[in-house]
């Protein structure tokens, strides 16, 4: 446990004060952690729905039963746990869903989706991933949230090839403010970044519109290829591009929360969220981040609220249900990726930090960081898992040679 670890066993005997411990900077880091989560995939979820031929009620029902089992997920474990546990949907998922969904009926996807969430209740049951987890390296595991957030730091710069005024008064807001109040800088460059894009003209608010989302129930049909092209691969893509490095982004900061009913809760709530068109919720990594560091709340063991506030932030989203696309559809794309790497910056740093500190690490650690923030995709699985298979072997070989 690093050093700013939060002392769990104080905390455990205080008595629960979330508008105590809450402040700004949590509410903000909440906000721009959801902001983020459905920005960065949202798109995709319409995508697999109109390859399926789904309707807009489905499609809506589909984002109301995700942002239920994310809100009431984060805000539950966050509370019991003490600890800033962000719950998010599988992007690399709702990519896999874009070229498998229309090849199978709608019911037999909701059967495949149940399959899937079977098999993550199980093993967060079993403990299972505590055994796995249990195994990787600190610095590897560090390498590997440090890989992960790496590609979304990096756009701030690539969108200062095309939004050149907004993203530098943005960047040189968050610097100011970081030097003289860093717990609001990200607030700040918020505030400043919306302000810049609508002199610039940049907001759009012609597709706006609210609507509240009607949930739609859908009884499953099971099919073997169904579950086959649908059901493992989606359970593969969880454990492997989510969970893992989502227990990695908790372990970085200090949080030793048990993985075990972090799993098997996301399982339960996939599980009963499937028939009205979840593809299944499981732990977060990059949103996760921005709630985990310093830029959330000063103080680890108040971070928590940072989660919280996520956590009603979903809620919110979900009830409205698309109303949240056409509101994030009005801001520019620089805007939202600046202050979501911004956010990270933070984590970044703490992750390479960690990473090469152990001798006998580094250059599996390197490998590791290499391979993730390389986005190398092979059967369908993101980069996060082979930069940890990449990682351990780097790592088994190099001791094994010294040995």
């Amino acid at each position: 446990m690093t050093s700013s670890s939060p002392d769990f066993s104080r905390a455990a005997r205080t008595p629960l004060r979330p508008f105590a411990d809450t402040s700004l900077s949590a509410l903000v880091a909440g906000f721009v952690a959801m902001m983020t989560g459905y920005t960065s995939s949202l798109v995709l979820m319409f995508q697999a729905g109109r390859a399926a031929h789904l309707t807009d009620a489905q499609i809506s029902s589909w984002i109301w039963a995700l942002s239920m089992g994310m809100a009431l997920c984060t805000i539950g474990l966050s509370l019991r746990f003490r600890a800033p546990i962000v719950i998010a949907w599988s992007t690399p998922g709702a990519a896999l869903l874009v070229s498998s969904l229309p090849h199978v009926t709608y019911p037999e996807a909701i059967g495949a989706f149940i399959v899937c969430a079977l098999l993550l209740t199980v093993v967060g049951l079993t403990g299972w991933f505590d055994t796995l987890m249990k195994r990787i390296p600190a610095g590897i595991a560090a390498a590997l949230l440090a890989g992960i957030l790496f590609e979304i730091g990096i756009e701030i710069f690539r969108a200062a090839q095309f939004q050149t005024a907004l993203v530098l008064a943005m960047f040189f807001t968050y610097l100011i403010i970081k030097r003289f109040a860093p717990r609001y800088a990200i607030v700040t460059t918020l505030v400043v970044g919306t302000a810049v894009a609508g002199a610039l003209g940049l907001l759009d608010f012609s597709h706006f519109h609210v609507a509240l989302a009607v949930p739609v129930l859908t009884l499953p049909s099971f099919s073997v290829s169904a579950v086959i092209s649908i059901g493992i691969p989606l359970f593969v893509v969880a454990m492997a591009s989510q969970n893992v490095p989502g227990i990695a982004v908790l372990r970085a900061d200090g949080y030793q929360t048990p993985s075990a009913p972090l799993i098997a809760t996301t399982g339960v709530a996939s599980l009963l969220l499937a028939p009205f068109g979840s593809h299944g919720v499981n732990l977060a990594a990059i949103t996760a981040a921005m709630c985990t560091g310093r830029e959330a709340h000063e103080d680890p063991s108040k971070r928590y609220m940072a989660a919280v506030w996520c956590g009603v932030f979903y809620l919110i989203a979900g009830i409205f249900g698309a109303t949240i696309a056409a509101l994030f559809g009005s801001l520019p794309k620089a805007l939202v990726v600046s202050v979501a790497a911004l956010a990270l910056f933070g984590s970044i740093m703490s992750g390479l930090t960690n990473a090469m500190q152990d001798a006998r690490q580094r250059e599996a650690a390197l490998v590791t960081f290499m391979v993730t923030a390389s986005g190398l995709t092979l059967l369908s699985i993101g980069s996060a898992f082979w930069g940890l298979v990449a990682g351990l072997v780097t790592h088994a070989v190099l001791n094994a040679r010294r040995g």
